[in-house]
């Protein structure tokens, strides 16, 4: 049996998609023929090619410096400083506005929306592979497709969906084999759908479109359809199929995860919880041994480990390695990060930043909300990891059902009495999941129109709404000097993707400096 893959536009063009890397690893490793069709960051410069003539002095700019500004993502020069990048990107990002304006897309490098279709809508997504040639991206999708299904004359054409701006693509890309090979078996999967399959709202409205939805981690289903049975599946990647070179990032980036599902598994109104996400973690040393691997070939690579949160059992383990590659994550404020000692371990392994999501600056909200943080020990790692040169992204969220507006400025002051230890904030307002337990005990409503929205509008049972939160986070929050400045060094469009090259730039200046 032969599989054909599509990894689908628009996700940020910065690293390959690890749940696609997995599946392909895994059935090779079976002997198992397969091909991917890695659409996006290709498809993104295959638009930019196609912007229109410039009108007015920026699109004039933007256009005749793509070439150069690619090449600044590439080479690292536009991770000198944050004034460079933020112009760079926001140049790329206008060339590929101004490609898909006439069709009545907009199109960005982490971001695809219509005017009038919405991937929130199982009819419209519908629509989009009915009439797949209404795609800004069709001439160049069916190109790639149509080679491709008579190079490999495959059994199962599997898409891998796992981001909304994905969507409108991944149904237009459906529509083109249904047309051309109409009797193809096609598999729908990636974390999007799994999300969808088992929410309140289904994927059942694509069963004429698609012959199977396949839900959580794709390899064990994909094995038992090339007749191999059940059983354990081992760990393998294989990145040979994505294109390092097409991406904008200055080192090829080499995402794994150690685990599927949250270890912790606890907080309240969590997605992952919502939908019944069971962790399930692999044994460190072959997370490890598969790295290794990866990383041969590969000049200076980034290790994006994507866990919803590094476990401390898997921390420690990549500490004492004595492994040297770089690497960053995401991580909980437990007190293995308040020793200065573990830190600096984690340090020589090569950690070049965690993400940490803190949530609240009020222990009141914290523990109501089950995060199982103390405001004292986050307050201990941000300065255990600064000192031992650890970057810090810390995620805050603004608007949960425990929150008032005193409770925000509780935030407010632990961020600004702590932001010489933070290097990044992502600043977020709460979205409630439809199908979560504690949505039953407040009044909702349709906040996101659509059949497939995973979230669902509230009232605040303290009067702090989404419209108050926006006020006060654009009126106090981002004005207050210290978070200003946090802020306005954090990268646009890739965030968190791009936040370990500039503090490896940062690093590498000051070693420039002290020599």
């Amino acid at each position: 049996m032969t599989f054909l893959f599509l990894n689908p536009p628009v996700v940020k063009p910065c690293e390959p998609p690890p749940g696609l890397a997995r599946i392909v690893g895994t059935l090779r490793g079976e002997g198992i023929r397969c091909k991917v069709i890695d659409a996006n960051a290709e498809g993104l410069l295959w638009l930019m090619r196609r912007a229109p003539s410039p009108c007015g002095a920026r699109s004039a700019r933007a256009l005749a410096g793509l070439g150069k500004n690619l090449g600044l993502m590439r080479n690292g020069g536009a991770f000198g400083s944050i004034g460079r990048y933020i112009k760079t990107v926001l140049d790329i990002d206008h060339v590929l506005e101004l490609a898909g304006r006439r069709a009545g897309y907009t199109v960005g490098l982490a971001d695809l929306r219509h005017d009038a279709l919405s991937p929130l809508r199982s009819s419209d997504l519908v629509h989009a592979a009915d009439h797949p040639e209404e795609n800004v991206f069709y001439p160049f999708l069916e190109e790639r497709i149509l080679h491709a299904l008579d190079e490999v004359k495959p059994d199962v054409f599997g898409v891998s969906l796992s981001f909304l701006s994905q969507a409108l693509c991944a149904f237009a890309s459906i529509g083109i084999v249904r047309r051309h090979a109409p009797g193809l078996r096609i598999v729908l999967g990636g974390s999007l759908v799994t999300s969808w399959a088992r929410g309140p709202g289904t994927a059942s409205a694509f069963s004429g479109l698609v012959d199977e939805v396949v839900e959580g981690p794709g390899e064990a289903r994909l094995l038992e359809l090339a007749g191999l049975g059940k059983g354990s599946v081992p760990l393998r990647y294989d990145f040979s199929p994505f294109n390092d070179e097409a991406n904008l990032s200055p080192r090829p980036v080499i995402p794994v995860s150690c685990s599927t599902g949250c270890y912790w598994n606890r907080c309240s109104f969590c997605p992952e919880r919502a939908e019944g996400h069971r962790y399930r973690p692999n044994a460190p040393q072959e997370v490890l041994g598969q790295v290794d691997v990866l990383a041969r070939g590969r000049e200076t690579p980034l290790v994006h480990f994507t866990d919803n949160a590094m476990s401390p059992s898997l921390l420690e383990h990549v500490a004492r390695s004595g492994r040297t590659f770089s690497w960053y994550g995401f991580a909980r404020f437990t007190p293995h990060l308040a020793d200065a000692d573990f830190c600096r371990a984690l340090s020589r392994s090569g950690c070049v930043m965690l993400q940490l999501g803190l949530e609240s600056g009020d222990q009141d909200v914290l523990d109501s909300l089950d995060k199982g943080i103390s405001l004292q020990t986050a307050a201990r790692s941000l300065v255990a990891l600064k000192e031992s040169g650890i970057g810090t992204y810390v995620y805050l969220l603004f608007g949960t059902p425990q929150e008032d507006e005193d409770s925000a400025r509780k935030t407010l002051a632990f961020i600004e009495a702590h932001a010489h230890l933070i290097d990044f904030l992502n600043l977020s307002i709460f979205n409630l999941p439809r199908g979560s337990r504690e949505a039953l005990e407040l009044e909702t409503y349709d906040f996101f129109e659509g059949d497939l929205s995973l979230y669902t509008g509230f009232v605040h049972p303290k009067g702090w709404d989404r419209r108050r939160v926006r006020r006060f986070l654009d009126r106090e929050f981002r004005r207050n000097e210290a978070v200003g400045k946090i802020l306005r060094n954090s990268p646009p469009v890739f965030t968190s993707n791009h936040a370990p090259f500039f503090l490896m730039e940062r690093r590498r200046q000051d070693l420039r400096k002290g020599a």
